[in-house]
């Protein structure tokens, strides 16, 4: 099952990420994973929370940006060659991904997790999990 993630557009200035993190903090919305990237002119932090829909009123009545995306999960091994197998695995099921990024938490000490944005979520999903690979959901991040 996909997990869902909010991408927030954010004016590359001092501050704004700080402004950002302090709304979500004043309503008591958990980020579980963070990414940031930048250009020039602004940043997308991309987001998976505890609470979707109150993390979106904040932003939004706080003045940001912010869209609702599916993403895919999955536990990897903390090894070497860990993400490689998962990888592979992707490959093999002729899976694109658009970008990815990894955090640590979780119910499982001896995993890292890693989100994929990728196209066509659900068909993707289809194909991985005929393949084996089952996706992690948003309950184990609880």
């Amino acid at each position: 099952m996909s997990i869902k993630q909010i991408s927030v557009f954010l004016e590359n200035k001092p501050g704004t990420l700080m402004e950002m993190t302090s709304l979500l903090a004043e309503k008591n919305v958990d980020l579980r994973a963070l990414s940031l990237a930048e250009t020039k002119d602004f940043g997308i932090a991309r987001l998976i929370t505890d609470d979707d829909a109150a993390a979106m009123e904040v932003l939004r009545e706080g003045g940001f940006v912010a869209k609702l995306t599916s993403v895919l999960a999955f536990a990897v091994p903390d090894e070497p060659g860990g993400l490689l197998k998962l990888l592979q695995r992707i490959g093999e099921a002729k899976v694109n991904i658009e970008y990815m990024y990894s955090f640590l938490g979780g119910r499982e000490e001896d995993h890292a997790y890693m989100i994929f944005r990728v196209a066509h979520t659900a068909e993707a999903e289809e194909k991985l999990k005929d393949l084996g690979l089952e996706p992690i959901t948003s309950e184990t991040f609880e």
